[in-house]
């Protein structure tokens, strides 16, 4: 019999200290008595890095700024008498701003350096998503590179190919893709000029309150060189952004990038109205996560 599995997410969220350090924090548990990294089970549909947030927001009265995707655990729980398995995928947050209240989950929160932490949580398998916190640099940019969701048949549609619009089907990526991409805090929204393209975009800037900037380097039909420079400008800024370009284009770029800084990213295939989360310490890739946009 196939072990049942329980979907939960959560984040390791961190702020900076005035000495220049930066310190985590860890939830407690009076069900439990335990000390851990807040996290809690996805709704239904709901996808695990919005779930990761909500968790955060709602365990730790703290809204988070998403980075990197971390560790993801497996661990069994008793569940109605019976052992199951549950996964937890952890994502590196920034705290952005709110205070704590003691709730029905957490009746207390610490912030402690993260080095600390590894001795203070509860279980193995919160050391082991710190220790992966701690692997690479936690001042990061996060820029988050998309493909245009889907848009029909090229064959099918009678005008200039760069006006064919998202299909039913599109619409319904782009929708899904504003319920995630704006928890990376983005100051920028950035397209080709694709009407596809800007229509997958603009669910997102909308919930911003950001204009889309159209930008050429982003159509396919462009060299590399260009695109894969406009991304290293943007990662120096500093500033999160979304780029939203097309299956051409996105390929070479992540390939090119990961070669120059020395990862290994397997697969750089990207679906329509999917994305790929990327982490960069100044100018340096540093980490990338392919981010769908459908539900777990």
């Amino acid at each position: 019999m196939t072990e049942r599995t329980i979907r939960a997410a959560g984040g390791v969220l961190w702020r900076d200290r005035a000495d220049g350090g930066i310190e985590v924090a860890l939830a407690h548990r009076s069900r439990y008595d335990d000390w851990s990294l807040p996290k809690g089970k996805l709704d239904r549909g709901e996808h695990p890095l919005a779930a990761a947030c909500r968790e955060v927001v709602e365990e730790t009265g703290i809204r988070p700024v998403a980075g990197r995707r971390l560790a993801s655990t497996r661990y069994s729980v008793p569940v109605d008498g019976v052992l199951a398995g549950k996964l937890v995928d952890y994502w590196s947050m920034r705290a952005q701003g709110g205070e704590f209240v003691p709730n029905d989950e957490v009746d207390a929160l610490t912030w402690t350096p993260p080095e600390d932490a590894l001795g203070a949580v509860t279980y193995r398998h919160d050391r082991t998503v710190l220790a992966g916190f701690l692997a690479l640099p936690v001042h990061t940019t996060s820029l988050v590179l998309v493909r245009h969701a889907k848009a029909g048949s090229r064959v099918d549609w009678r005008g200039d190919d760069a006006d064919r619009p998202l299909d039913e089907v599109g619409r319904r990526q782009a929708r899904r893709l504003a319920e995630i991409l704006p928890w990376f805090g983005p100051r920028r929204v950035l397209s080709a000029g694709k009407v596809r393209c800007v229509e997958t975009v603009r669910p997102t800037a909308a919930a911003l309150g950001l204009d889309i900037e159209i930008d050429p380097r982003w159509n396919e039909e462009r060299d590399r060189e260009p695109a894969v420079a406009a991304l290293r400008d943007l990662a120096a800024t500093g500033e999160p952004a979304v780029v939203c370009s097309q299956g051409g284009l996105i390929p070479e770029v992540l390939a090119a990038l990961a070669e120059e800084d020395g990862l290994d990213l397997g697969s750089t295939k990207t679906r329509k109205g999917t994305a790929w989360a990327l982490t960069f310490a100044g100018r340096r890739l540093v980490a990338a996560d392919h981010l769908g946009a459908d539900a777990a």
